[in-house]
């Protein structure tokens, strides 16, 4: 019995630590990297918001093609744990080239920078595709999917946190007052401590489910893909989920900067938005008890907006914007760690409809799809800061301020009311999965019987 505890254990750290990991150089990337290409590496914010898009759209075909090779891949290890070692290394690696800055002129540093991001981005691919989409090889059980996927974001968000809350510091400490220095040796810390933990979690999870098909291909993909319902509803809400939640982290640096003109308010506020989702993840596996995936879904939305309308109302007040964060953060963790669950549940109703197991390239594509979102909102950003009229490094007008709230705040809250709207209506396979589970468990039983 304690054994047996123990080794749940083992496997639920060693699944979250490299999310811990990922979460490292992706918060960097997400809270800091557009803010350092402005306003430490100097590019302009509009050749910015299309090197974003143009990377991420480019990386977005190389998740698909990562989910056909996880699909193809059968290792004594299985199907995804290999390419957390495979990526480990070079992971770290990149994430410290990207916060360096070359002495071109503007042209080689908009190059250097696409090359760099785009080189990370895919290596962030090889990493994390196979991470997401090992849930549903480790476990057959809804419930131990979903405390998984917990302890996934509490230690996900542990990284996020050391992230938010560590890095301004790090830069200004390490760097003596220049930034070029503070952020790349800050990128060497994150760097080295994510090579090690993927690592780690390489060394403690282990692929229970060993699922024997034909050889994957686009075409077997697609046949797979195509009469999955329940996938195409969720598949749609990623692009107003993550828009919302990208629009929101590429901004904050520059609303509590130049909007609320307070760089300590920065620090707090990004370690808010990382730490206190801890405190909503902790209540999702009891709620799982009593409500329906989707209805967690929904409720955690609430308050994730209800946490934006208080910021929207507090215009520069410290206090009020504060409690607006904390609110907001406690929804995103519980929207955050429902939706890594639901995530895993249409792989299953695939795997019951068509007899395809299409969980790397569903993985990948949805992969794909949040890359998408990503660039979306970080060619929105560059752009309407443009068409604001904003100067880095400057006292900015008020078309650049409302750019910048609308960006952090407004934008954000049409796309989750959208969300809530798209899963309430749409995401209906919560009613009938315990029966599709029942089936699958028991065709696997009879197969072993023969």
């Amino acid at each position: 019995m304690v054994n047996s505890l123990f080794k749940r254990w083992q496997q639920r750290i060693g699944y979250g630590i490299a999310d811990l990991s990922c979460n490292l150089v992706w918060q960097l990337i997400s809270l800091y990297l557009m803010y350092f290409y402005t306003d430490v590496m100097g590019l302009p914010a509009y050749y910015v918001g299309i090197m974003f898009l143009i990377t991420r759209l480019v990386d977005g075909v190389a998740d698909v093609l990562m989910g056909l090779v996880i699909d193809n891949t059968s290792t004594r290890w299985g199907r995804c744990r290999p390419w957390l070692l495979i990526g480990a290394v070079p992971f770290g690696l990149l994430c410290v080239l990207v916060f360096y800055v070359p002495d071109f002129g503007i042209t080689g540093k908009l190059i250097y920078a696409f090359v760099t991001y785009l080189c990370l981005s895919f290596i962030y691919t090889i990493v994390n595709i196979p991470f997401s989409a090992m849930l549903p090889f480790l476990t057959a059980d809804s419930l131990e999917r979903t405390t998984l996927s917990s302890v996934r974001i509490l230690l996900g968000s542990l990284g996020s946190t050391i992230v938010a809350v560590a890095t301004l510091p790090l830069v200004a400490t390490l760097g003596h007052g220049d930034q070029n220095y503070g952020f790349l040796y800050t990128a060497i810390i994150f760097g080295i401590i994510a090579t090690f933990f993927l690592i780690v979690s390489f060394k403690n999870v282990e692929e229970k489910i060993h699922i024997t098909q034909e050889r994957m291909t686009l075409a077997r993909a697609w046949q797979g893909l195509k009469s999955n319902s329940p996938w195409k509803v969720f598949a749609f809400n990623i692009f107003l989920m993550w828009g919302a939640f990208f629009l929101q982290t590429g901004s904050l640096v520059y609303f509590f900067n130049y909007y609320v003109q307070s760089t300590e308010l920065t620090s707090i506020i990004a370690g808010i938005s990382t730490f206190v989702p801890l405190l909503g993840t902790l209540t999702v596996p009891f709620l799982a008890n009593y409500l329906k995936k989707r209805h967690i879904y929904l409720f955690a939305s609430t308050i994730n907006l209800i946490g934006m309308g208080i910021m929207m109302l507090s215009g520069i007040n410290h206090v009020c914007l504060i409690l607006g964060a904390i609110i907001l953060s406690v929804g995103h963790g519980q929207r955050l760690a429902i939706y890594f669950s639901m995530q895993a549940d249409p792989v299953d109703y695939g795997v019951w409809k068509t007899g395809i197991n299409t969980a790397g390239i569903l993985t990948s594509i949805n992969g794909f799809l949040g890359k998408v979102a990503m660039a979306g909102a970080g060619a929105i950003t560059g752009f309407l800061l443009s068409s604001g009229g904003y100067v880095a490094n400057a006292v900015q007008q008020p078309s650049a301020l409302f750019a910048i709230k609308l960006c952090y705040l407004y934008i954000p809250a049409i796309l989750i009311i959208a969300s809530m709207f798209w899963i309430g209506r749409f995401y209906k396979l919560d009613d009938n999965y315990a029966s599709i589970r029942a089936e699958l468990d028991a065709k696997s039983r009879n197969a072993k019987d023969i």
